[in-house]
């Protein structure tokens, strides 16, 4: 390996070779980029299951893609967003290196929970999730017992794609898919692989799922209008948007790319990670598990705030959270931030959960590849707390050499990725 492929911390640097995306926009990655670009959204009313009484009835759902169940519909889109990537990176059905997949917490919904009631008809008493995993044994039903088990879909896919070694499964909430990179790429720089295949999945949107999450206040309830009620940074904004969606990455070392003539997308450059331990779904008020994230990225990647071209923000639309966001934002970047542009896509795709940092490192990658910032739609109302330039509602053209992608989860859990053009 020559030292044009080493970064300047002597460690092989990372190439993206492929990618692949599914979300609420559409299957592919040109059509969820066209759509992306033209400032459309994903956002609709729910008609996978009863909405009556719910304080909130909207959702990103991916319905075009047959599944029956949560960890089905996450497999099947997690499959799609991962044979893209693969077949863009130029390789066959055997994929040369390991899987570290990004995935939700897995759980029996209810319509198939109502498959364990006694033979007669008449209900069982549960006592949580041990009594449930206890009941699917019993009943001796392998598609129901399958679903609790948290590696089914890194299994299935890694067979799907002939992965290399035992495939990881990871839940870091909403910065998962993010987590997922991240360990292809310690993995790579390790020496330990010269090519990893992340991927982060989510199609979770269930009635329970909804429930929870409007007992933290958490979610939008503007359902009059699905595509306007994801707006992040604005002064109305009011909650997030669960949606659902994958998106796949080829990581490999640049010199086994350059080697075999493969097209670079773009290079991860850096990662940072930090834990918050303020609270289960608060970020500590002072914002230093945000700040110090942010900067461990850039310092991963040799790079000041000046090198930023563009941030792929978090961006949910919560009121909190925005706000949290462009402070550590910031504290890091200082005058800077004003000429840096940021925007969000999950104004219109929704919050994709344990996908978003997957998914939004494959737009982050487009943006350096075509020169086109997406923008943050629904942006009409902004906060004079929050001065941002957020490439309000409609697309922009701009040379961008670097960007940073933010991913920060319920739990403390908070990962920032800059990915950037490839050397030479």
């Amino acid at each position: 390996m020559s030292e044009a492929d080493r970064d300047v911390k002597g460690r092989p640097i990372v190439a993206v070779t492929g990618v692949g995306v599914v979300s609420s926009l559409g299957s592919g990655v040109a059509e969820n980029w066209d759509a992306l670009l033209a400032g459309k959204s994903g956002i609709h009313r729910i008609t996978r299951f009863p909405i009556e009484n719910l304080r909130t009835t909207i959702a990103g759902t991916v319905d075009f893609l047959d599944a029956d169940n949560s960890t089905d519909r996450s497999f099947v889109m997690a499959e799609s967003a991962g044979a893209e990537a693969v077949a863009m990176a130029g390789f066959g059905e055997a994929f040369p290196g390991p899987l570290f997949l990004a995935a939700p917490p897995i759980e029996i919904e209810w319509k198939h929970r109502f498959a364990l009631d006694r033979r007669d008809g008449t209900a069982r008493d549960e006592a949580g999730y041990d009594r449930l995993i206890e009941l699917v044994r019993e009943r001796n039903d392998p598609e129901l017992y399958r679903q609790t088990l948290f590696g089914e879909i890194s299994d299935r896919l890694a067979d799907r794609f002939e992965t290399q070694g035992l495939p990881v499964t990871l839940s870091t909430a909403c910065a998962s898919g993010a987590t997922a990179i991240q360990l292809g790429v310690e993995a790579i720089r390790r020496g330990e692989t010269e090519r990893a295949l992340a991927i982060g999945t989510d199609g979770s949107v269930t009635g329970e799922s909804l429930i929870r999450f409007s007992l933290l206040s958490a979610l939008s309830t503007a359902n009059d209008d699905p595509a306007k009620a994801s707006k992040p940074f604005s002064k109305d904004r009011d909650g997030f948007v669960i949606a659902e969606g994958a998106g796949a990455l080829v990581l490999e070392s640049l010199a086994s790319a350059r080697a075999r003539g493969a097209t670079v997308l773009a290079i991860v450059a850096g990662v940072g990670e930090k834990a918050d331990d303020f609270h289960r779904t608060r970020s500590k008020p002072d914002g230093s598990p945000i700040i110090a994230t942010i900067r461990a990225c850039l310092a991963d990647a040799d790079m000041v705030p000046e090198d930023i071209g563009y941030i792929n923000a978090h961006g949910t639309s919560t009121p909190e959270n925005d706000r949290m966001e462009a402070g550590g934002l910031g504290a890091v970047f200082g005058e800077a931030l004003a000429r840096t542009p940021i925007s969000s896509n999950k104004s219109m795709i929704g919050h994709t959960l344990t996908a978003a940092g997957a998914i939004e490192a494959v737009f982050s990658i487009l943006t350096i590849r075509d020169g086109v910032l997406p923008p943050t739609i629904n942006y009409d109302m902004p906060d004079p707390a929050i001065a941002l330039d957020t490439v309000p509602n409609a697309a922009r053209r701009a040379d961008v050499a670097a960007v940073l992608s933010n991913s920060f989860g319920f739990g403390g859990q908070n990962v920032s990725l800059v990915l950037a053009r490839a050397p030479g």
